[in-house]
């Protein structure tokens, strides 16, 4: 036991050592030891295992139900012509030990719901998600649970060719109250407001119409420049929480979009509920409504 661990510990320096510089060693050893937990393992959710487990995280827990498919391929980490028709939890975590063969991880394969999210989130430091835009009640649920557990959860939409960032403190605003869902609404109604707090800022409207999202389909349009850029904002808050340094959470939010050249930082007091965001939410039902997507 005693040499096993010797070469893991081998390995593990040198395997981050161009770390070292930007984390002490003591942080690193931090990351080493801690556990994320990941939902989803799509877009942004595989994208985030593989760069974590490149930062020397060593810890997963890895949930997702689903397996690869041919229409994945422009932008999951884990699609490939290899991959097609096998459980994204194995794949990912085959990718993952690929990395680092020592990486601890659990895998629900089922997904996650309220018979396993306990033990999901069992000793993770940070829960992200990666869940399907249309999961909006698992997404409620999950983010309640880490709440209750003290686990910061963090959010990050795909949006065109960039991405948003939404982190929760256990301390602060809910997720229901920043979006203003509750469960009583229609899953319709949810998705609305759950799109709009995403990008309060709507730095892409220009090129990403709020009618381009598929209801009845359940389909958005996506593509990999916009999960890698979601992999950026979410993994560096990630490290952050993980070594306790100063993050803001909602109702401040980060914007960034790469093809518009633009990069904007939004405190959007009250969430869903400032004003600027119910006049949003008006003229974006009655654009659905029109085209009878709602």
């Amino acid at each position: 036991m005693e040499k096993t661990n010797d070469v893991e510990k081998d390995f593990y320096a040198e395997a981050f050592s161009r770390n070292i510089g930007l984390f002490s060693s003591r942080e690193q050893s931090i990351l080493r030891e801690s556990v994320v937990a990941i939902a989803g393992l799509g877009g942004v959710g595989g994208n985030y295992c593989l760069c974590l487990a490149r930062t020397g995280v060593g810890g997963f827990s890895f949930a997702d139900f689903d397996t690869f498919e041919l229409a994945n391929t422009n932008r999951q980490a884990g699609a490939d012509t290899q991959s097609m028709g096998r459980e994204k939890c194995i794949v990912m975590a085959e990718k993952v030990r690929l990395i680092n063969p020592h990486a601890r991880i659990r895998q629900f394969n089922k997904g996650i719901s309220s018979e396993n999210v306990d033990e999901f989130l069992e000793g993770a430091k940070v829960v992200l998600d990666g869940l399907d835009f249309f999961a909006i009640r698992e997404r409620v649920m999950l983010f309640r649970k880490a709440r209750e557990k003290g686990i910061f959860a963090i959010t990050s939409p795909p949006i065109g060719f960039g991405a948003s960032l939404l982190v929760f403190d256990p301390r602060g605003m809910t997720f229901e109250k920043y979006f203003d869902i509750h469960e009583n609404m229609d899953d319709k109604e949810m998705l609305l407001r759950f799109g709009l707090g995403l990008s309060p800022s709507l730095i892409q409207r220009k090129y990403f119409r709020p009618d381009s999202i598929d209801f009845s389909g359940r389909k958005t349009p996506s593509l990999g420049i916009g999960t890698q850029a979601c992999n950026n904002l979410v993994c560096c808050e990630t490290i952050k929480v993980i070594l306790e340094k100063r993050v803001r959470s909602v109702p401040f939010s980060t914007h960034f979009d790469p093809y518009v050249q633009k990069y904007k930082k939004i405190t959007l007091w009250g969430g869903n509920r400032n004003p600027k965001q119910l006049l949003k939410r008006m003229i974006f039902r009655k654009i659905l409504k029109k085209k009878g997507m709602i």
